[in-house]
């Protein structure tokens, strides 16, 4: 019988239970160890209800201006302090304010630039998450910005439109850079998008939702302290766009919430007690149609865009239940008992009626007969196929328009979260067999059950360069700091893999 503590807006009582890092010191001591029935052992959900019901924040549209063609943003790395909890002054990061960052919004075929400054004291950096564009512009680990520089990449939006997002991206130290609110959203929109009939008042009907957990010592402030849980730290509170019992005022008989899971390293299972969602979008778009669902499971690094019918005068709330984590080992250790809100939405008494979700979707093209080279990607411990990251060490290299096959399998009995920088994939099968309908669309991001194959065929397109790297890598970002990541070089037909820029990368 499965004990669980379940906590909402207004707080339950808890039940005691086995600890995590008690049955984690216990249990996982064997390498390798799979355990069974573990979701049926009781648990406390470390998630605590907030104190007070607080308004949704919105994150700010990037203000831009217009040079010679070219759309430029700036963005601004500082420290400041965020009052989460009332009366308490908590020290935090952000871009152009204290903590997390504005909407940055672009059109297909519109040239950017973003004018990145770091203000902190330590040195970052600045990865545009599942944007198609050069990889000295992707931001990764080779693209630092040291205190008090400035980093200008610029490049053409040239893929459909999609919720992205932006966060640091720093060897080894990525974990505490997003950790400490260093992230935003990164919307694109197109044609397609813009003659939909999907709720697209940003703010109003159409809504950021950046999830993410957190935990506070006793003065209040962020600790990164993960208990010592092997996936990362699973915070006891739970915020969006940085507030702690968020809730949103909703005037529309219709709602699109942009999902992010931007924490570092928990995995969510999104939705309503009573009502269904229509999935439209996930990483890289809009689905092939609408997918009705009870819950929408997100992997550190994924997105997906969620439309919720609403009932005047009838609040809804959006919670985070148990997520199915597919038979990791002891799965309530790692959050897949946990359940919790996270944003109550509040309805008028009359609402403005909003049409049904319809769009024509765009098919990219990817098909599997015209896949001319596969390759084989394990992950295990901190590894990728037997290896750390070596930021010196180019491990793959991919031939400009080529189309591929990646095959990636899990091996650990724990969670891992796949993205690949540069590209949108498909996921063309699990284990042999077709993909659910949620993941029927363009990814960057997949979550890996253990012990599952996925293939994903993706093409490489535009831009080569034998010598700077893309990554791909584990987004538990714990994984990725401590060397579950690797790099790629897209090299035009007959060329060979150049040398990484820069001596003395450390290896990590």
């Amino acid at each position: 019988m499965t004990s669980t503590l379940r906590v909402d807006m207004t707080g339950r009582p808890s039940r005691p239970g086995v600890s995590r890092r008690a049955f984690l010191a216990g249990a996982l001591g064997s390498a390798g160890l799979v355990l069974t029935g573990c979701d049926a052992m009781p648990s406390t959900s470390p998630v605590s209800a907030p104190d007070v019901a607080r308004r949704l924040a919105i994150p700010p549209l990037a203000a831009a201006r217009v040079e010679g063609g070219t759309r430029i943003f700036e963005l601004t790395a500082r420290a400041g302090t965020t009052e989460f909890m009332s009366g308490t002054e908590t020290r935090t990061w952000g871009f152009n304010g204290a903590h997390l960052g504005p909407t940055l919004r672009a059109t297909r075929g519109e040239r950017v630039a973003v004018e990145v400054s770091n203000e902190l004291d330590e040195t970052t950096s600045v990865h545009w998450h599942g944007m198609h564009l050069p990889p000295q512009m992707d931001g990764g680990p080779h693209q630092s910005v040291e205190p008090g520089e400035t980093w200008l990449p610029a490049w053409e939006i040239d893929q459909p439109a999609a919720t992205l997002w932006y966060h640091p991206h720093p060897h080894g130290e990525t974990e505490k850079h997003v950790y400490m609110g260093l992230a935003g959203l990164f919307l694109l929109d197109d044609d397609a998008s813009q003659a939909a009939t999907l709720p697209s008042e940003y703010g109003v009907d159409d809504v950021p939702v950046i999830v993410q957990d957190k935990k506070f010592d006793d003065a209040g402030q962020l600790t990164l302290d993960s208990d010592g849980n092997e996936v990362g730290l699973l915070g006891d509170v739970v915020m969006v766009n940085g507030t702690v019992g968020a809730y949103h005022e909703v005037t529309t008989g219709r709602v699109r919430l942009r999902l992010l899971n931007g924490s570092t390293a928990r995995t969510y299972s999104f939705g309503f007690e009573d009502r269904q969602v229509d999935l439209v979008a996930t990483d890289g778009g809009l689905l092939p149609e609408p997918v009705r669902s009870d819950q929408v499971r997100l992997a550190p690094g994924e997105r997906a865009e969620i439309v919720v019918e609403m009932t005047p005068g009838e609040a809804a709330v959006l919670r985070s239940s148990d997520p199915d984590l597919g038979g990791v080992a002891a799965p309530f250790a790692f959050g897949g008992n946990d359940t919790f809100d996270v944003l109550e939405l509040r309805p008028a008494e009359g609402l403005e009626p909003s049409p049904e979700p319809e769009w024509v979707w765009e098919d990219t093209g990817l098909r599997e007969a015209d896949a001319v080279v596969t390759r084989s990607f394990e992950l295990q411990g901190r590894k990728i196929n037997g290896l750390r990251m070596d930021m010196n060490r180019i491990d793959e290299v991919v031939t400009v328009g080529d189309t591929e096959i990646w095959e990636v399998r899990n091996l650990h009995p724990v969670s891992h979260s796949f993205h690949v920088h540069d590209v949108q994939f498909r996921v063309l099968s699990v284990d042999g067999e077709p993909p659910p309908p949620e993941l029927s669309g363009r990814k960057d991001t997949v979550y890996l059950e253990p012990n599952r194959t996925y293939r994903l065929i993706m093409r490489f397109e535009d831009y080569t360069d034998p010598d700077w790297p893309y990554m791909y890598h584990c987004h538990m970002l714990l994984h990725e700091d401590e060397g579950m990541m690797g790099q790629f070089v897209v090299v035009a037909p007959g060329q060979e893999a150049g040398e990484v820029p820069g001596s003395g990368h450390g290896h990590h």
